[in-house]
């Protein structure tokens, strides 16, 4: 790995960790959603049922550890903590940008998880816009080896790129590569946003490239703008980053658009969630799995335990948001009428 890309992931780690880089103004828009109390439930607590799967994968819980990091020691201790609890608790997980084990494999042991969870849905990650730099099927189907991952993330960021100091920005002729990319690859592609949403209409266009799964990665959560800003090099980059904190679709708006237009595809929902009541919010208005980042990083840098606490008050969220909405498993859950509350 470059020394470059190494300060990078290095930087990103601790701009996450240390510095205030969520959105300001533009929330995640589930606080415009409600559910409807059930006084009455019918059902006892101990019989709620998390367990579902997603791209025919079984999962204990409906989570998936967004993808975050790589390439460094403090980024191997997150990735082999996550893991260990995702296996714990079967869920996804997903890991960071994996271009670096194609530039050095020397890092790939900080992202090689599967050993510690060997049961997991897997998700390998690279940057969609590294088809246009040297970047095509030999190589990410490498990257899926590697890792043994059950599926390619392919993370679509044209504001970070902009922003970024010597920034991938050439995203010129990409769906027909995504095409290439989703006919040949041995394991199935999800396309992912980094925070600033995927609309239906796109979404619509990114099904037709024959991309098996949406992560909407809308508004609300971590901005990459703002965290790109922190790094910047010059007065323009960071001008840029502040400009932009707020820039995207609210991952409420992006959820409910993908869904009506695409009522089939596999839908993650990530973007600013932060707890158990919002997993549900999401899985209601039409996700399949709900995907968080931040929180497990923060947990992550703690220790093991951390993030076990915090898997345990997800679910027990979760749980609570079911018991008092009278559902006893997810298929009832994603039935349920949400109602929207006009913002004020």
């Amino acid at each position: 790995m470059t020394l470059e890309t190494q300060n990078r992931k290095a930087d990103h780690l601790r701009i996450c960790l240390e510095e205030d880089i969520e959105f300001r103004r533009n929330s995640n828009g589930l606080e415009n959603y409600h559910f409807q109390h059930c006084c009455l439930p019918e059902l006892a607590l101990e019989d709620i049922d998390l367990s579902t799967s997603f791209l025919g994968k079984t999962l204990g819980a409906p989570l998936l550890v967004s993808s975050m990091t790589g390439g460094t020691e403090l980024a191997k201790l997150v990735n082999w903590r996550l893991a260990e609890v995702a296996g714990a608790y079967q869920l996804a997980m997903g890991v960071g940008s994996g271009r670096v084990i194609l530039e050095n494999p020397e890092v790939i042991p900080s992202f090689a998880v599967r050993s510690i969870a060997p049961t997991i849905p897997l998700f390998a990650n690279i940057g969609a816009v590294q088809l246009n730099y040297g970047y095509g099927v030999e190589q990410c189907q490498k990257l899926v080896d590697i890792l043994e991952a059950d599926a390619l993330i392919l993370h679509i960021n044209p504001l970070q790129e902009c922003i970024q100091p010597k920034g991938d920005t050439n995203f010129r002729g990409l769906l027909p590569k995504i095409a290439q990319l989703a006919s040949k690859l041995s394991v199935p592609i999800i396309a992912k946003e980094v925070g600033n949403g995927i609309s239906g209409g796109m979404a619509a266009k990114l099904v037709e490239a024959g991309v098996a799964a949406i992560d909407v990665a809308g508004a609300g959560g971590t901005s990459w703008a703002k965290v790109e800003g922190e790094r910047a090099e010059n007065p323009l980059q960071a001008r840029l980053g502040e400009t932009f904190r707020d820039w995207g679709i609210p991952t409420a708006e992006c959820l409910i658009q993908v869904r009506a237009a695409n009522p089939a595809i596999p839908l993650i929902a990530s973007g600013g969630l932060r707890n158990g009541l919002e997993v549900g919010k999401v899985l209601a208005l039409g996700a399949d799995l709900a995907g968080l980042a931040l929180p497990f990083l923060k947990a992550a840098t703690e220790s093991t335990q951390a993030i076990e606490d915090l898997v345990e008050v997800l679910m027990a969220e979760l749980k609570t948001t079911m018991f008092c909405t009278g559902n006893a498993n997810l298929s009832e859950l994603r039935q349920t009428a949400m109602i929207e509350r006009s913002p004020i």
